[in-house]
């Protein structure tokens, strides 16, 4: 994701101090990773030095003086362009989980037990999210759903792979 758009997304709501954009931010999108403050202000700084944000006003604080950033016509046109570009979908053609299984085959290691304990390491997951789920917002919802979707793909190869696994060792040990 694209930090420095989406802080241009919710500047366009209305001007907010750094602060505020961090925890609005880590609220609504960072909940398995909340940003850290130099990386809020290091984004800031680079959006205002691209002309994307202004400092709209300096107020005093209990520390520094608290600076509230607004977005530029030219930040606006930014995260319009943004938003109408498509995301390039990931194929994941070449996994890190199916290298281990190559090389578990190639090395003479047991690959059924590596499925098996990434299938268990998956269904765990799954249980998590839709744990997580239950409990959450329509916007958790949403974000659990979308993960539970990929983990259920991998679960499909995990099967796939394991039903597959003799002919797969046959071949990669040609």
């Amino acid at each position: 994701m694209s930090i420095g758009q989406t802080f241009l997304g919710l500047l366009e709501q209305t001007p907010r101090h750094g602060y505020d954009i961090k925890r609005l931010y880590d609220e609504r999108f960072g909940h398995a990773r909340p940003l850290a403050y130099g990386q809020v202000y290091a984004t800031l700084s680079r959006l205002l030095r691209s002309g994307l944000v202004q400092v709209e006003a300096v107020e005093p604080g209990e520390g520094p003086d608290r600076k509230r950033y607004a977005i530029t016509e030219a930040g606006v046109t930014d995260v319009q362009r943004w938003l109408a570009t498509p995301e390039k979908p990931e194929p994941y053609l070449q996994s890190t989980l199916y290298t281990k299984v190559v090389l578990a085959l190639l090395t003479d290691r047991g690959a059924a037990d590596l499925l098996d304990v990434q299938r268990a390491e998956h269904l765990r997951l799954m249980r998590e999210l839709t744990r997580r789920k239950r409990d959450g917002d329509l916007a958790e919802q949403l974000i659990c759903d979308h993960a539970l979707f990929h983990l259920e793909a991998d679960l499909r190869w995990l099967e796939l792979t394991a039903a597959r696994l003799d002919e797969l060792a046959a071949e990669v040990r040609k």
